[in-house]
């Protein structure tokens, strides 16, 4: 079995601004500058077969390039407690585009559908039973976070293999888009 999903990669420079965020924060743990990402498509644990099936399929999408945009903090929790902490990327048509594209090539290879509504983000902190009230607080002191245009031009296929110093991402395929 392999675990995969499909993402946008991000730059080294951005992904050293979004370290600039950090800051003390009870319960969160950092995820590291090399395992930044926007998902696109968690797909999960798979066998080899069907995971070359989603990258066939994968590999006859087009799309046109785009840019992207992240700005602001947020947080995904629930209960008064707090599950993550993110930086949020700006929903526009391309990026909505190309995740129904990544979608339908997902469940053309097999795959159910996604029950959870995309919300893309780059998730900077993950959180165990950490209390709502420092995040909000941390989200207000930080969340005027805003970067420039950041041009996309491929998505990639990442395996993800989880030991003892954490989750260690692996492209297993990049798929350039149109220029």
């Amino acid at each position: 079995m392999i675990r995969l999903f499909v993402a946008l990669g991000l730059p080294e420079a951005v992904r050293e601004r979004l370290t600039l965020v950090r800051a003390p924060l009870p319960g969160a743990r950092w995820v590291p500058v090399e395992n930044m990402h926007i998902t696109l498509r968690f797909i999960g644990e798979v066998e080899p077969a069907v995971a070359e099936d989603i990258d066939d399929h994968l590999s006859r999408l087009t799309a046109p390039g785009f840019d992207i945009r992240l700005a602001g903090l947020g947080t995904f929790g629930s209960r008064g407690r707090v599950r993550a902490l993110w930086a949020g990327v700006e929903n526009t048509e391309p990026l909505l585009h190309l995740q129904a594209k990544i979608e339908a090539a997902s469940m053309r290879a097999g795959l159910p559908a996604e029950s959870r509504k995309f919300h893309p983000h780059v998730t900077l902190a993950r959180c165990k039973n950490a209390p709502e009230g420092p995040a909000a607080d941390f989200v207000a002191t930080y969340g005027s976070f805003d970067l420039p245009p950041i041009p996309v031009d491929a998505f990639t296929l990442y395996a993800s293999q989880t030991g003892r110093s954490g989750a260690l991402y692996t492209p297993e395929a990049v798929y350039p888009l149109e220029l």
